[in-house]
């Protein structure tokens, strides 16, 4: 299969994402409503989580195993990370555009999330963990570290009960787009 990065880019800059259906084949989607987590005040985690930050239980990373993550991300019952998806991802991240965002527990991988980074973008495309909290801790300082290098958008596309912990909120495609264009204007390094 030959990757296309330059329109895969183009057609995560213009607000779609990719999924594969059941039957591992790709297509590009919207949504009538675009989820975002907060990176100003109103990111929220769940107070139970406050003693496990503070224990510094996991350590971060990014990039450190990319592919695990994929698979992680991957590994469930219902997924639409399909193989095909899993090959453009790669794709992406050895051209600088995808990247993982780890929590590991001394040489465990804990939990991560992959996104694909565009300008002051993040697009978050998936999340797992296998130890307790991975995902959730990844989540928090994946927020910190998105602040601190001064992003401007934090896209989750669907909303779920899970994100609305975090205080993930819903806008129109309207509001996306504009959120959007003012992300890509500012070009933000991930690493």
């Amino acid at each position: 299969m030959e990757i296309d990065i330059s329109s895969i880019v183009e057609g995560y800059a213009r607000g779609y994402f990719l999924m594969g259906d059941d039957n591992g084949n790709l297509s590009w989607y919207t949504s009538r409503q675009r989820t975002l987590i907060p990176l100003d005040s109103r990111f929220c985690y769940p107070k139970s989580l406050r003693p496990i930050l503070n224990q510094n239980i996991f350590s971060v990373a990014i990039d450190r195993d990319f592919v695990a993550v994929c698979e992680g991300c991957a590994d469930r019952e219902t997924t639409w990370i399909c193989d095909e998806l899993k090959e453009v991802y790669l794709a992406l991240h050895r051209a600088g555009w995808a990247h993982s965002f780890e929590t590991w527990q001394g040489e465990q991988l804990a939990g991560g999330i992959l996104g694909i980074a565009i300008g002051g973008a993040f697009i978050g495309e998936s999340m797992f963990y296998r130890i307790s909290n991975g995902s959730k801790v990844a989540m928090v300082k994946l927020v910190e570290h998105l602040r601190q290098k001064k992003y401007v958008l934090f896209d989750a596309q669907l909303q779920n009960p899970h994100l609305e912990r975090f205080g993930s909120y819903i806008v129109s495609p309207r509001e996306y787009q504009t959120l959007l264009r003012l992300a890509l204007a500012r070009p933000r390094s991930f690493k």
